[in-house]
């Protein structure tokens, strides 16, 4: 693309050349005019081939960037939609989804045009004016060496002009990128607003949004619209100087004919590719502005990151060991403190405990969505921050207690546990997850579309197919967090006979605050504020009557059963 720019703009710019000797020619002969159309057999089939060299080198150069644009475009995209999928769960859930699918749209776009800006303006522009200023010098010194410092001087200054406006561009780039994110959170919770009939709300909260991002907008307009004022009017001032210091030259007898329509034309056309620079550079600082804004957002370094000596996870028998754990939040929050706690292979264990007491971060810790500040986390002795993210996530599966599904076919979703499964594969797990039945009933099958985030399915029916999703992976180790939550008492009942299936010689971590989902595992661990403060199976919790049995005695009765004594002697005392 230089190359083809190269020429076409070197072609472009002797064109004014090639007509002034043309010109030239036909004021100095005195031939008649057959004769002088032999002589100028030179100057015009020059002039024919630089418009051809013109045309032929810029097709070339435009169908190179027909090819180039939009595929730089898709890999400027999937690179940062990679770097961003290795952001950290915290990143992640800071951040709006739509603010950061927009700014990856910005800046893919905003480095073509960089890019392009470069090679298809700077770059023939800088070579115009080159090749102009030194035809000029050659024509008539003095008018060469006046346009060859006001160039120089009119592309510096516009240039830092230009620059002043990129922390304005990249400030309008950000207000855009969080209008956006804030339109995306309101439709994806599309049925909050219209429960709470807060369509007002919501309206008046984009119109602030937009009042504080048009004052971003306006304030890069105004400066950028200072900074033409100023180009254009110096080229209006020079553009009438130098047609008449020519007039005057010419006048003179220090410049010819031919000379005085090169030198008009080669005066006119530096001006004026002079004054597209500096447009040129508003634009490009503009996007420039854009890509920085995206880089800054995206391109952070990963809070997680896989060590380069990092190894897959190989598990054997599943066995997970927290060894002196503590961890804190960003914000300073403490969760836990030298927490230690070893589950052998293949054991079923139960994390109960008040909401806040730690069950989530243990599961998120596991899951390596944070890592923790000391300690070490162990799958089978081997250390999580020494293994590599996918590897670890490949052999854990997560039904979480509000499943989302993406906004594809019920098939693609299910076969998200293994893309490579077969139909039988597929129906096998559909069954067991108990899902078959409303899948038969749903026009379309398994090839309908959920809508976002599944909302075309009910909130049992998403369970289901979450369920299917993780049968299909099969993984050595499971983590259920209220995965039956969803679902009425007589599906529970057959889908809690099924996770039975599916757990059998797996190691499971169960999170239940119904605690009949999980009296019958191997174990139950009872958190509080981020300990473990009781340790054992259901019959061993309730004979110790602690946490465990106090809460047990809530749910199942109602209310304790010492309360209970109490209260009936204070009724026979009563009557």
């Amino acid at each position: 693309m230089l190359l083809g720019e190269t020429g076409n703009a070197a072609c472009g710019i002797l064109l004014p050349y090639a007509l002034g000797r043309i010109i030239t020619y036909v004021t100095r002969s005195q031939a008649p005019p057959r004769t002088i159309l032999t002589t100028l057999a030179g100057p015009i089939l020059l002039f024919a081939l630089l418009c051809l060299g013109e045309l032929v080198c810029g097709r070339i150069s435009s169908a190179i960037q027909l090819r180039v644009a939009p595929r730089q475009r898709q890999y400027v995209a999937r690179s940062l939609f990679h770097h961003l999928h290795r952001h950290s769960h915290r990143y992640l859930t800071e951040n709006f989804a739509g603010s950061l699918a927009h700014r990856i749209s910005e800046t893919s776009y905003g480095v073509n045009q960089v890019i392009f800006a470069i090679v298809t303006e700077f770059w023939p522009i800088a070579i115009i004016l080159i090749v102009s200023n030194g035809l000029l010098l050659a024509a008539q010194g003095w008018l060469g060496l006046f346009t060859s410092l006001w160039s120089a001087a009119f592309v510096f200054a516009s240039l830092q002009l230009s620059r002043r406006t990129l922390p304005l561009a990249a400030a309008a780039s950000t207000a855009r990128s969080r209008t956006i994110g804030g339109i995306v959170d309101s439709v994806s919770n599309h049925a909050t607003v219209r429960l709470f009939a807060a369509q007002d709300h919501e309206q008046e909260r984009l119109v602030q949004a937009h009042a504080g991002e048009l004052q971003t907008v306006l304030r890069a307009n105004r400066a950028m619209e200072r900074v033409r004022l100023l180009q254009f009017a110096a080229s209006a001032i020079l553009k009438a100087g130098v047609v008449a210091a020519s007039v005057w030259l010419w006048s003179r007898g220090q410049l010819g004919v031919g000379q005085f329509v090169m030198a008009v034309s080669l005066s006119l056309l530096i001006i004026s590719e002079a004054r597209n620079i500096s447009r040129r550079f508003l634009e490009f600082f503009e996007a420039l502005g854009n890509v920085g804004s995206g880089v800054r957002a995206i391109l952070q370094p990963h809070e997680i990151k896989d060590p380069p000596s990092a190894l897959p996870l190989r598990p054997s028998q599943g066995g997970i060991e927290f060894r002196s754990v503590s961890f804190a939040y960003v914000d300073g929050s403490e969760v836990f403190r030298n927490l230690s706690v070893k589950i052998p292979g293949g054991q079923k264990v139960g994390l109960v405990g008040l909401s806040g007491s730690g069950k989530s971060t243990f599961v998120s810790l596991l899951l390596r969505l944070y890592d923790p500040q000391s300690g070490q986390i162990c799958i089978d002795g081997q250390d999580l921050r020494s293994l590599t993210q996918d590897s670890i996530h490949s052999q854990i599966g997560l039904i979480p207690q509000d499943p989302t599904l993406f906004h594809r076919s019920l098939r693609e979703n299910i076969r998200y546990g293994r893309p490579q499964a077969t139909q039988e594969e597929l129906d096998a797990a559909t069954q067991q997850a108990r899902a078959s039945e409303f899948l038969r009933d749903i026009p379309g099958g398994l090839d309908a579309e959920v809508g976002e985030r599944g909302v075309k399915l009910s909130g049992g029916q998403r369970q289901r197919i979450a369920i299917a999703r993780v049968v299909l992976k099969n993984p050595p180790l499971l983590v259920m967090d209220e995965a039956t939550s969803s679902l009425d008492s007589l599906t529970e009942r057959a889908i809690q006979d099924a996770l039975d299936e599916v757990m059998d010689g797996k190691t499971v971590i169960v999170i239940a605050h119904r605690l009949s989902t999980i009296a019958h595992l191997d174990r139950i661990l009872v958190f509080d504020r981020g300990a473990i403060v009781e340790d054992g199976s259901h019959q061993e919790l309730l004979q110790n009557r602690g946490a465990y049995f106090r809460l047990w005695s809530q749910q199942i009765a109602g209310r304790l059963p010492e309360e209970s004594a109490a209260s009936r002697s204070r009724s026979r005392a009563s009557a």
